[in-house]
């Protein structure tokens, strides 16, 4: 028995452990995962209990909530067994798909609320922005690693920005402000960790502005999102095509400002739970609901789940093996941290109501299986960084 103990391979492992320390089966960043899990399942019970007295059926939205989930969960476990490395060969091909199918938008989608923003696929709608989120960081990443110096060229930055541009452009026309902006802050974020200049930035920044600008001035972007803007500068206003925005928005804040320490209780708020006070809470404004049901605390655990996988992120991506690796976490890091800061805010009146969706929180399907993806390539960027 001694004589096998001591001539066992010294990388077989103890007890039942075959794989050696560096296998990526054993480095699965639990406490990221863990959080994840925890913002989803808080996700779909957001979702039924802002749903459930708007519609004949109280868990319809809540059942395909988890299916989206569901479905998310099995393309996150294939993105986590694939090797992130093997996915920068094939970024060109995702980008390219990715601007096709946001091309096929306007051939495909039907106008809503002003909006061409997704496309059905037989029983499924497709909203091809979010899964955009993916291709563009797959390309941004796979550009910018391959150049390994301290800062960014001249050259290398332009052309950054024209893979990030043409996406912008394509979701601006749809138009989807929102979506634009998180395609601006994935390349803002993306060149800053890579070493671009502070002038570079500066750059980019003045002309987001200007654009933006000059689309309202010009109406190149459509009424209802200048409606959007007029709303939020003018909440006291008594213009009848405000009202819709106006309600939504005020409705919001009154569902957070009231919730309190502990909050009226689950399903018990009078705002969340009423059959029209908020109209599409479930999407837009799962925060308020929060708020209103749990109050201070719940609000608190919320924004505190949020802050350990922001930090879960961060940590990985400096623990990465290669630039490429820590390009996609800071791009993930980007997103997720804007589009939860606008979502907040948004509720709180703090900035225009732009439909942007809380990551895990929000219903849609699109949007769960983008950021599950994500995720699943921040977890092969940790399960191989020993390789």
């Amino acid at each position: 028995m001694a004589f096998s103990v001591l001539n066992r391979r010294p990388d077989s492992g103890l007890g039942n452990v075959r794989s050696s320390p560096g296998d990526p089966s054993r480095n699965v960043d639990w406490v990221l995962l863990v959080a994840q899990a925890a913002l989803t399942v808080i996700g779909c019970l957001t979702v039924y209990s802002a749903s459930r007295t708007k519609v004949s059926n109280p868990y319809l939205f809540a059942t395909r909530q988890v299916v989206f989930v569901i479905i998310a969960i099995g393309v996150m476990l294939l993105i986590m067994s694939l090797d992130y490395s093997w996915l920068r060969e094939r970024a060109r091909a995702f980008y390219v798909a990715s601007l096709v199918s946001l091309g096929l938008i306007f051939l495909l989608a039907k106008v809503s609320n002003g909006a061409q923003l997704s496309f059905s696929v037989g029983p499924i709608n497709i909203q091809p922005s979010e899964l955009a989120k993916v291709a563009v960081l797959l390309a941004l990443a796979a550009f910018l690693s391959e150049d390994n110096s301290d800062s960014v060229s001249y050259e290398r930055f332009v052309g950054g920005l024209w893979l990030g541009g043409i996406p912008v452009v394509l979701i601006i026309l749809q138009p989807d402000l929102g979506s634009a902006s998180v395609f601006v802050v994935l390349m803002m974020g993306l060149l800053l960790v890579a070493g671009a200049r502070a002038k570079y930035i500066a750059m980019i920044t003045v002309l987001a502005i200007s654009t933006l600008a000059a689309a309202f001035v010009t109406r190149f972007v459509s009424g209802y999102q200048t409606i959007r803007i007029r709303a939020w500068m003018s909440p006291n206003s008594s213009d009848d095509l405000l009202q819709p925005y106006i309600f939504q928005g005020r409705n919001a804040l009154r569902a957070t400002a009231t919730g309190g320490i502990t909050g009226k209780g689950w399903l018990l708020g009078p705002i969340t739970n009423a059959r029209s006070d908020i109209p599409v809470q479930w999407a837009d404004f799962p925060f308020s609901a929060i708020a209103e049901q749990f109050g201070l605390i719940g609000c608190s655990v919320l924004i505190g789940l949020f802050a350990v996988v922001l930090f879960r992120i961060w940590r990985i991506a400096h623990l990465s093996r290669d630039i490429l690796g820590t390009y996609i976490c800071a791009g993930v890091f980007s997103m997720l941290l804007w589009q939860i800061f606008q979502n907040i805010a948004m509720t709180l009146g703090l900035m225009p109501i732009t439909g942007l969706p809380m990551p895990f929180i929000s219903y849609g399907g699109s949007g769960m299986v983008a950021y599950f993806v994500m995720f699943g390539l921040v977890q092969s960027v940790h399960m191989r960084r020993m390789r």
